[in-house]
């Protein structure tokens, strides 16, 4: 289907994410330039051919100097090159159209690729930092671990000593127990207060 002006006037684009994009503005201004330029090479182009089929029907006359068949060759190679002039204009115009799409095509993906890359630069360097937290978070445990480890160490030492100390002790107070209870005799259970 060829493309009228018309289709480049009610042309809607979808608004880019993540980055600005051209302005609208000045992208409708340049598309209504084209639309312009286009018209007129359009109402040329039918202008021409109109001209081109009037000449053809012999309705419009000749002028006197030349006989009627070497009149009408030399009036349609004007109206071949103007055809031609107006052909290469809209070409020209299309081509324009084209390389600038081209243009926004390689633009956007070359904004995909950068976002791309960032995003992974950035996931990279998260994950990074993640296990840099983690390494220094398990050499952290460890060191409190090998400290609690030491800890209990000392606690089960000193334990045992106070054991041993106190089991020294109730022992020496029981022999002094026995032997004062031996020197003094059998004391009375009545003296005694029970």
């Amino acid at each position: 289907m060829p493309l009228t002006p018309d289709d480049v006037v009610t042309k809607q684009f979808q608004h880019v994410r993540f980055k600005e994009g051209f302005d609208p503005d000045e992208v409708d201004d340049f598309l209504d330039e084209v639309v312009v330029e286009w018209r007129k090479a359009l109402a040329e182009n039918e202008e021409l051919k109109a001209k081109l089929a009037a000449y053809e029907s012999g309705s419009t006359p000749a002028p006197a100097a030349a006989p009627q068949a070497p009149a009408a060759a030399p009036v349609e190679q004007p109206a071949a090159a103007a055809a031609a002039g107006g052909a290469t204009q809209s070409a020209g115009i299309i081509e324009l159209a084209q390389r600038l799409h081209d243009e926004h095509v390689a633009e956007g993906k070359a904004q995909r690729d950068k976002l791309i890359a960032d995003a992974q630069a950035q996931a990279a360097s998260i994950v990074s930092q993640a296990e840099a937290r983690g390494r220094d978070e398990i050499a952290r445990l460890d060191k409190e671990r090998t400290e609690l480890e030491g800890r209990i160490s000392e606690l089960s030492s000193f334990e045992r000593d106070y054991r041993s100390q106190l089991r020294t002790y109730i022992e020496g107070k029981l022999r002094e127990l026995d032997t004062t209870a031996n020197a003094s005799g059998p004391t009375p259970v009545s003296s005694v207060g029970l």
